[in-house]
């Protein structure tokens, strides 16, 4: 076919097609407007995207706002998803000492092991909010409340909060606050979800639904036999949780709350045949859980003040910004995850008082604790990364070990309230020994400031212990008693000098450095034995402990050894002082040529004459 024989077939082929010229002028006008404004229409659409991702990013600041103050202060953790560059990777998590869980969705329950809650039953309590939206996620781990948060802000609008505690009154009771705001105009809706059990982590697996009196909800019993591993013992175990729903609507400007209330009992057994007789009665102790915590009236509140006492024992130390040195984030994180590992019997409603006179006993009789020969601020092992469930648990059993088997055995045994006391102790190489307690820090690591919180001597007396560098890059030790039933007395190394009376305003002492090195400091209510400690202490010398170096205060103090000022103006500095250096031969040089050449015109020209 010849190319003007198919113009014409296209021609007659148009022609059958009957449309006006208005139509297709009108046709021919909206495919061009389309054409021009598609890129609008695209800019429009990012816009929206823009906006969305804007309100969700106001929406977590908004909520990361309360926890920011204790986050400075270092006494709570903030992980965005993706995790900030500036953010530290610790792995979330909660526990109570009976059992502990993260905030993964996929996160079994753990329950004691040798030291640490290593062992993983596979049930999984965590609750998620399912929306199918775009969202941005970040966590609060506040370590003076023992409670973790999740903050999550969907674009759709909807914005999810949840609390998350393991109950210290009750240690088996775990609580999850859910909190759903829908700020619009339209009603929006939510699906909660909770992972399955794994089928092959259980065995005789059974599960029924409840009522029980004076509550209106219902809740769910799960009992069985977990077999986790094959190096671990088997569990007869009983949970109980409030059913809960699987949609949830959001009506417009309100928000909508959830608690979710799960109790566990678990007991090791010898055999399966062992959990027949035992099931009925875990599963009675787990429902009676549930009873007992429905009767406080603020259950959050009443988990808080525990933590808050537990807390009441502390430490400080100044911020270093030094490569790779130890500060206060990593060290209320480890003492924070060890304490979630260990029980509180003194704070349990279940603890009879025998058990309350047994911690008592324990956290009084305290000979020996701590008895390294070093702090464990200077033990690198003791500090590892904690961003796994696996590395907490290897942290808190190495911390836990590391207690026992340095004298601090009784105030293991006495629970968190006593590990905290040993682990504070230990910071800065206290010992109680003979009637007295004794400062045992090397005066080459007093670089830094430090304060000791309310150490215990006896359960009548608070002592308060603070390390300064002043001026001088000299460092002194301050000694005050926050609470006493006598008189107490110190003196600094040596024991030299006369006792010096203790009471609530700071006393200032020096650091002396002995030879052979001995203690600091040396604190005790009987003032004939701190008069015979001079005679039993025998050192050859005895004087102030030099100052430390310039750089090395320097290097914590600004992060590097140059001083106050950064390395860019000292780099300035010097490239200055080279170049004066370099012009200054130039006009030497220049100087010295230009006399030669005026030399031999001069010489030249006479000779020429």
């Amino acid at each position: 076919m010849s190319p003007r024989d198919f113009l014409y077939r296209l021609r007659r082929s148009l022609e059958k097609i009957k449309i006006s010229k208005k139509i297709a002028i009108v046709i021919a006008f909206i495919v061009t407007l389309i054409f021009y404004l598609s890129p609008y229409w695209r800019s429009s659409n990012n816009r929206s995207l823009e906006y969305d991702e804007l309100f969700m990013k106001n929406g977590l600041f908004e909520k990361l706002s309360f926890h920011k103050q204790a986050y400075d202060m270092f006494d709570a953790n903030i992980r965005h998803e993706p995790l900030d560059p500036d953010e530290k990777p610790y792995k979330e998590f909660i526990g109570n000492g009976y059992f502990g869980i993260t905030l993964d969705y996929d996160s079994p329950i753990y329950i004691k092991g040798n030291r640490a809650l290593s062992i993983p039953i596979y049930w999984y309590p965590i609750i998620k909010i399912d929306i199918e939206a775009p969202s941005q996620l970040a966590t609060v781990v506040s370590y003076k409340n023992g409670i973790a948060y999740r903050y999550e802000c969907f674009s759709n609008r909807l914005q999810s909060s949840i609390k998350y505690y393991a109950f210290r009154a009750l240690p088996t009771i775990l609580v999850q606050d859910i909190e759903l705001t829908n700020p619009t105009d339209f009603v929006l809706f939510a699906k909660l979800k909770k992972q399955s059990h794994k089928t092959h982590g259980w065995s005789m697996y059974s599960t029924r639904s409840i009522q029980l009196p004076d509550l209106t909800e219902s809740f769910i019993v799960e009992s069985g036999i977990s077999t986790s591993k094959t190096d671990n013992p088997i569990y007869g175990v009983s949970i109980t949780y409030s059913q809960f729903p699987i949609s949830v609507k959001v009506t417009p400007h309100s928000i909508f709350k959830l608690r979710i209330i799960i109790a566990i009992e678990y007991l090791a057994l010898k055999n399966s045949l062992e959990f027949t007789e035992i099931k009925s009665i875990l599963e009675k102790k787990s429902i009676e859980s549930i009873l007992k915590v429905s009767n406080y009236e603020n259950i959050e509140k009443t988990h808080i003040d525990i933590w808050e006492k537990l807390w009441s024992t502390g430490f400080s130390i100044s911020m270093s910004k030094a490569s790779g040195v130890l500060n206060g984030d990593l060290i209320n994180a480890t003492v924070y995850n060890v304490l979630s590992s260990v029980r509180a019997p003194s704070h349990e409603i279940s603890s009879s008082p025998a058990v309350l006179a047994k911690v008592a006993s324990s956290l009084s009789y305290v000979e020996g604790c701590y008895g390294a020969n070093h702090d464990t601020l200077q033990a690198v092992g003791l500090w590892t990364n904690l961003s796994s469930i696996e590395k907490i648990n290897n942290a808190v059993s190495l911390w836990i070990l590391t207690l026992e088997k340095q004298g601090c055995h009784n105030l293991v045994n006495a629970g968190a309230a006593g590990v905290a006391q040993a682990m504070v102790l230990s910071f800065g190489n206290f010992r109680f020994s003979n009637q007295h307690l004794e400062f045992n820090m090397h005066p080459k690591f007093l670089h830094r400031d430090f304060y000791f919180r309310r150490l215990n001597y006896g359960n009548m007396t608070h002592i308060n212990v603070t390390v300064s560098v002043q001026e001088n890059n000299k460092a002194i030790i301050s000694v005050a008693i926050d609470r006493s039933d006598k008189n107490y007395y110190a003196c600094d190394g040596g024991c030299l000098d006369e006792p010096v009376l203790l009471g609530p305003e700071y006393k200032t002492f020096p650091v002396k450095l002995t030879d052979p090195v001995t203690g600091i400091l040396y604190l005790t209510y009987d003032k004939k034995h701190m008069e015979d400690l001079k005679h039993a202490i025998h050192v050859k010398e005895v004087s102030e402990a030099p100052a430390h170096e310039h750089h090395v205060l320097a290097l914590h103090k600004h992060g590097h050894r140059l001083g106050g000022l950064p390395t860019f103006f000292w780099v300035a500095i010097g490239c200055l002082i080279v170049i004066f250096h370099l012009f200054l031969f130039k006009l030497i040089y220049n100087e010295y040529i230009n006399w030669q050449d005026k030399s031999r015109i001069k010489y030249g020209k006479l000779a020429y004459k």
